[in-house]
C-alpha cells in the first residue's frame, strides 16, 4: 500500500482472503487522506478497526489509542521557543509521549455487532455515540 494512491480495496481483499480478524492502521500521509475510505472498507469487510489517532475514529473507525496530537504540537513549540532563543538542537533532550488518548466510536462497534464491556468504556478518553 505505498504510494499517493494505495490500493485499498486490494488491500481488503487480500485481508479477508486471509481471513484477517482485524485492521491496524498507522498514519502516514497517503493512508491519512484515505482515512474515511479505510474506515468505511473495514466496516464493509467488517473487519474491527483500531488506528493511530482519534481522527480516524472521527471518520468512522472502532478505535484508536495514540499520542495526544495537542500535546505533542505544545511540546513541539516549547522547542522551537529554546531554539530560537540560542539553544542548540544536539543539546535538547529527546522526549516521549506521556500523554495518550483512547477513543472508541460506539456506532461503529454497533455496526460490527460488537459489544464494547464498561469497563472499557470507562477507560476511554472520547466516546462517540
Amino acid at each position: 500500500m505505498r504510494g499517493p494512491n494505495p490500493d485499498l480495496e486490494g488491500a481488503f481483499r487480500e485481508a479477508v482472503k486471509g481471513r484477517a480478524n482485524a485492521v491496524i492502521t498507522i498514519t502516514n500521509g497517503p493512508l491519512f487522506r484515505n482515512s474515511k475510505k479505510i474506515a468505511d472498507l473495514a466496516l464493509k469487510n467488517r473487519l474491527p478497526s483500531v488506528y493511530e489517532g482519534g481522527t480516524w475514529v472521527e471518520a468512522g473507525g472502532l478505535m484508536s489509542y495514540s499520542a495526544n496530537d495537542l500535546e505533542l504540537f505544545r511540546r513541539a513549540a516549547i522547542y522551537v521557543d529554546k531554539i530560537l532563543k540560542g539553544a542548540k538542537p544536539a543539546d535538547l533532550p529527546v522526549e516521549q509521549p506521556t500523554k495518550f488518548e483512547f477513543v472508541i466510536n460506539l456506532k461503529t462497534a454497533k455496526a460490527l455487532n460488537l459489544t464494547i464491556p464498561q469497563s472499557v468504556l470507562f477507560r476511554a478518553d472520547r466516546v462517540i455515540r
